[in-house]
């Protein structure tokens, strides 16, 4: 189920569609209206939290009653996923959602969460906290979309030759060695030992 956000200058509200409308500035006015639409992939469990599944590396939870953020990798783990995971983390320092002193190791394995920072005053907290979760996901999509398009064009590669990278059968004559293994020394490939 995608969950559609618009952001605008109208008051915070529910409409039958799925999109919300938050309004953001100081006081009663807005400082400067915001309008914007997003979608992304996400579902919410039993107890309330934001799951995003948008981004090929990580799953990203939001969890508004414990206003924490937690990012689970979806592979094995290693240096990508890693980086991954510290660059949504900065990024949403750098928004001023999350307190870069509370990222920390989570109680599964390769996992990174985040404490969000309290408001002064009634914000929609899990709506901005996804809103900013889309917008990093927004900034990483060339990345994956680049890798995407590599590993296709490799496996294409592989699967589909041209003409000038592959030989029809027959096309290279057999002989009794090929190559610089011998075949009774396939163990001994090294001359001289």
């Amino acid at each position: 189920m995608a969950i559609n956000i618009d952001i605008g200058p109208d008051d915070t509200e529910q409409k039958d569609d799925g999109v919300v409308n938050i309004k953001i500035g100081s006081g009663d006015k807005p400082e400067q209206p915001v309008h914007t639409k997003m979608s992304l992939q996400a579902r919410k469990t039993l107890d309330g939290n934001i799951i995003v599944t948008d981004h090929p590396d990580i799953d990203i939870v939001i969890m508004p009653t414990k206003m924490k953020v937690v990012s689970f990798a979806k592979k094995s783990m290693d240096d990508t996923i890693y980086a991954t995971q510290s660059r949504l983390f900065e990024f949403l320092y750098r928004k001023g959602i999350v307190a870069l002193e509370s990222v920390k190791g989570g109680n599964v394995y390769s996992s990174l969460e985040g404490t969000i920072l309290t408001p002064e005053k009634e914000i929609p907290v899990d709506e901005i906290t996804l809103f900013s979760v889309g917008k990093f996901i927004e900034d990483e999509r060339p990345g994956f979309m680049y890798q995407q398009a590599v590993e296709d064009h490799e496996e294409k590669m592989f699967l589909e030759p041209d003409t000038e990278d592959s030989t029809e059968l027959g096309e290279v004559p057999h002989a009794a060695q090929k190559g610089s293994i011998l075949p009774h020394q396939v163990r001994r490939y090294i001359q001289g030992l």
